[in-house]
């Protein structure tokens, strides 16, 4: 146990907001991220701005790594604290402290829900659009830090089209605002678009301004069925390239992944026989016939790309069970087996080249995958699962198989994470995505910010 930082807590939380207990660090130790657990020496949740900076000022003079967890629903290990030191859980820093609907934004901390700032919105005639799959138990603070997306992304943006402005505590134990809570502002760089994303790696957002949006009154789900992959995703470009409607969503689901959440969920959910693949499809208005009429128009366009069906919801409830069985697949796989989750993103029209090149690597080196993703934006979520290969073949052919993959991305004008981060787990591939100057970039930029280097250490700076 490190002296120091036991002192430091003590003379910066009062008692009850600090732990240096064995359970309590083994369950901050662990994220959603495979198996991997990292122990840090103590856990604090501090419940004010000034008490982060006070802790992370302490831990600068005394060379501590710190470590920010919001719900722990990460993906790519990015809260993991692999060199211990002191992890700071923002969970008791989760008010939503204002909604001011004159100016459409609100103003939270980033301890508090996404799914908790959704309602509050909604109370007040606006909505927070952002809606990663894990909505109901991510953080905001954990969505701004992996600039996290979800479903809706292709209508809407991710959390980054919707962020004003941060209060920021800088590890010299600096309270920083990084802009302005003005929808434009071209005063000098935006600090604030600069720490969406950053992962903790630069500083720990104590307070973020949003922007909120009218939710529109309706929404109307259809379901089509594929014989193929390049059918699912062509169809995809068909209706955002040909049709006269936008979809709010457009979601590519595999048979397997649809199957294990159908089980793990009792959910029912529409499926056909000869059916590989399966896309979701969101329309949002404010009359139910304006988006009947929508939907009608659609199935042309579906028809020609080849779907085997199409279903409409019979109700609210088969609707509510379709959105279920979708956002709880990745919590599903992880049930049947370890698996390394990977986070490609191509442009729009590249993802039928994707998905066979994924057949092609699954061929050459043995895995399986269950895929699912945002279709709509070029977002691909590739589960492969660790089932029967040896541990010398998850720990030295998959990797190679995953650099692989990623060079394709990049082949096809892509890159490694739409959504979920870099963290740990995409660590060694991230020079290959970026290339060695821009990694040289923000090196330097964490050296600004961070020049001990004690914000998160041990992941891809």
């Amino acid at each position: 146990m490190h002296s120091s930082l036991a002192h430091l807590l003590e003379m910066t939380l009062p008692a009850g907001s600090f732990s240096f207990d064995a359970a309590v660090r083994n369950e901050n130790g662990q994220d959603y991220t495979e198996d991997f657990v990292f122990l840090p020496e103590a856990v604090a949740w501090p419940t004010a701005a000034t008490e982060v900076a006070a802790l992370l000022k302490g831990c600068q003079d005394l060379e501590i790594p710190v470590y920010t967890r919001g719900a722990g629903t990460g993906l790519s290990g990015g809260c993991l604290p692999v060199h211990g030191g002191l992890l700071i859980s923002m969970k008791r820093m989760n008010a939503v402290l204002e909604i001011d609907d004159k100016n459409a934004q609100a103003r939270v901390q980033p301890g508090v829900i996404n799914a908790v700032l959704k309602q509050h919105a909604l109370e007040k005639g606006l909505w927070y659009a952002p809606d990663p799959a894990s909505f109901e138990s991510s953080t905001i603070g954990g969505n701004i830090a992996h600039g996290a997306g979800g479903p809706k992304a292709v209508k809407y943006g991710t959390t980054r089209e919707h962020i004003l402005n941060l209060q920021v505590a800088l590890p010299n134990g600096e309270l920083i605002w990084t802009g302005s809570d003005t929808l434009k502002n071209a005063t000098g760089f935006s600090l604030t678009q600069l720490m969406v994303g950053s992962e903790g790696l630069l500083g720990i957002v104590t307070e973020a301004v949003v922007k909120l949006l009218r939710k529109p009154a309706h929404e109307q789900l259809m379901l089509a069925a594929f014989t193929s992959a390049r059918a699912a995703a062509e169809s995809v470009n068909s209706i955002i390239n040909e049709s006269p409607y936008l979809p709010s969503a457009l979601e590519l689901m595999e048979k397997s992944a649809v199957e294990i959440s159908k089980e793990a969920t009792q959910t029912a959910f529409p499926t056909h026989e000869q059916a590989a693949f399966y896309l979701l499809i969101c329309l949002e208005g404010e009359q139910p016939a304006e988006l009947e009429a929508q939907a009608e128009q659609l199935f042309a366009y579906l028809d020609q790309s080849g779907a085997l069906e199409v279903w409409i919801p019979a109700s609210q409830e088969h609707q509510n069970n379709w959105w279920k069985v979708r956002r709880a697949m990745g919590e599903a796989v992880k049930q049947i087996s370890v698996y390394k989750e990977e986070d490609a993103v191509v442009p729009r029209s590249k993802m039928p080249e994707l998905l066979e090149g994924l057949e092609q690597l699954q061929r050459s080196y043995g895995f399986q995958s269950v895929c699912y993703g945002h279709a709509g934006d070029g977002n691909l979520h590739i589960n492969i699962l660790k089932s029967h290969l040896s541990d010398e073949e998850w720990k030295n052919e998959i990797p190679k198989a995953i650099r692989e993959l990623f060079k394709l991305c990049k082949t096809l004008g892509g890159t490694l994470s739409g959504e979920h981060g870099v963290g740990l787990v995409q660590a060694p591939y991230l020079q290959e995505a970026v290339g060695a100057v821009n990694m040289e970039l923000m090196r330097g930029i964490k050296k600004v910010f961070d020049p001990k280097g004690i914000l998160n250490p041990g992941k891809w700076l």
